[in-house]
């Protein structure tokens, strides 16, 4: 790390730039090309039902996106629909807005159709996204990891899901925008992307615990250098925004419906109208996997690996932000989710590990990260992702088709 940090338009000179919006075009090639594939034969051609619209677009905005479609064609219910026994059933309220709003406004531009402005709002934004990600990690382990960072992001298995109506694509950019802010320091702006974050995915709580670390961090460094009255009240708002963040969906959510934990119990529904209780669902759904003893030695371990994984020294480049980043986000997931099929898109916000499975996590100020050479990490990207692309091509091919009425969702 410098002594102080590099302006934004040196970490994104054009000639980085454009090395990264390379490599993440080919990519997306390379998942248009496995999306037309099963658009066009595996597929079953009766859930098209837009004449006139080419079938990639329509397949692209199946499953979650077919919700997101509803959202900008119709809104959100002002009612909670219920089933026979009162449980609340599956409805567009699980889903946030910023998407399918930015959708419907490239609609109202153009007058083109959902399936085709979700999909290419997605695409743009995964553009951004790669950007700033890149950027971000450019500033904490040298240009040569993060663009092995971003190839290994465009490579992993559920790419895919960044150029078709999905969240993946807004939430990564306002994630790592989120993070890099707190890196740098930028308390007011960190507080507005993270109250953004809480229209458009629900990871405010485990961006707040990062904000908590950067501002401790923070303050920790008070003696050498001193902070001002007004930073105090800056670094607050990044708190402040982070909390309010993962609080103000369910409000908005129990101030339209009139339903107090109307959105509690519309996560429920996508359990079978169950209780939406921490930690259990995972807990039951590795047991009920792997067996109850070996799924919970199988949890463990996988915790334990990830732990040793960012708390290493071939991890202190990343920093302590994304560092915690990636242990405060699992947690999360272990507490909030009902793990299946989507977990693997989850997943991809993990981004800062991919740097350390090319070997670029080391501080560069560590004697040992001038022992792993350039064309090391080199190799390493192209092997791994060599290897996400088959594991993207089993990954859509079993989870790319829609079966309705019920279906596993990628």
């Amino acid at each position: 790390m410098t002594a102080g940090p590099l302006p934004v338009r040196r970490l994104l000179d054009l000639r980085f730039v454009l090395a990264v919006v390379l490599v993440w075009t080919l990519l997306r090639a390379l998942s248009t090309v496995l999306l037309l594939v099963l658009a066009h034969d595996h597929q079953d051609p009766v859930v098209y039902d837009q004449p006139g619209v080419p079938r990639y677009f329509q397949f692209a905005t199946l499953w979650d996106g077919a919700w997101y479609e509803r959202i900008a064609t119709q809104g959100y219910p002002a009612t909670l629909p219920v089933d026979s026994t009162g449980h609340v059933r599956q409805n567009a309220w699980a889903f946030y807005p910023i998407f399918p709003y930015l959708a419907r406004g490239l609609t109202l531009l153009t007058g083109l159709p959902f399936a085709v402005t979700g999909t290419v709002v997605a695409t743009l934004l995964g553009y951004a996204a790669a950007v700033v990600v890149a950027g971000l990690l450019r500033e904490r382990v040298g240009t040569a990891a993060a663009l092995g960072g971003v190839a290994l992001l465009g490579a992993y298995p559920s790419s895919p899901t960044f150029q078709v109506a999905y969240t993946e694509s807004l939430a990564l950019l306002l994630l790592a925008a989120a993070l890099w802010l707190l890196v740098r320091r930028r308390w007011l702006a960190a507080g507005a992307v993270a109250l953004l974050t809480g229209l458009a995915r629900p990871i405010g709580l485990p961006l707040g615990l990062v904000a908590l670390v950067a501002v401790w961090l923070r303050w920790r460094r008070r003696t050498e250098e001193p902070i001002a009255r007004g930073e105090y009240v800056r670094m607050a708002s990044a708190l402040v925004g982070c909390g309010l963040a993962g609080l103000i969906w369910p409000t908005v959510v129990w101030l339209r419906t009139g339903v107090p934990d109307g959105y509690t119990q519309t996560m429920s529904g996508w359990r079978g109208g169950e209780p939406v209780r921490p930690f259990l669902p995972t807990l039951e759904r590795v047991q009920w996997l792997f067996g109850d003893t070996l799924g919970l030695v199988l949890l463990a371990a996988g915790l334990l690996l990830l732990v040793v994984a960012v708390a290493g020294p071939w991890a202190r480049g990343l920093g302590p932000e994304l560092r915690t980043w990636c242990l405060a986000y699992v947690l999360y997931l272990f507490a909030a989710l009902d793990p299946w099929t989507s977990i693997y898109r989850y997943l991809v916000l993990l981004f800062p590990l991919f740097v350390l499975l090319v070997g670029g996590g080391w501080d560069p100020a560590d004697p040992r990260a001038e022992r792993s050479p350039r064309w090391l990490l080199v190799v390493r990207t192209v092997v791994i992702a060599g290897v996400f692309l088959g594991w993207q091509v089993w990954w859509s091919w079993e989870l790319f088709m829609f079966v309705p009425p019920r279906d596993n969702p990628p």
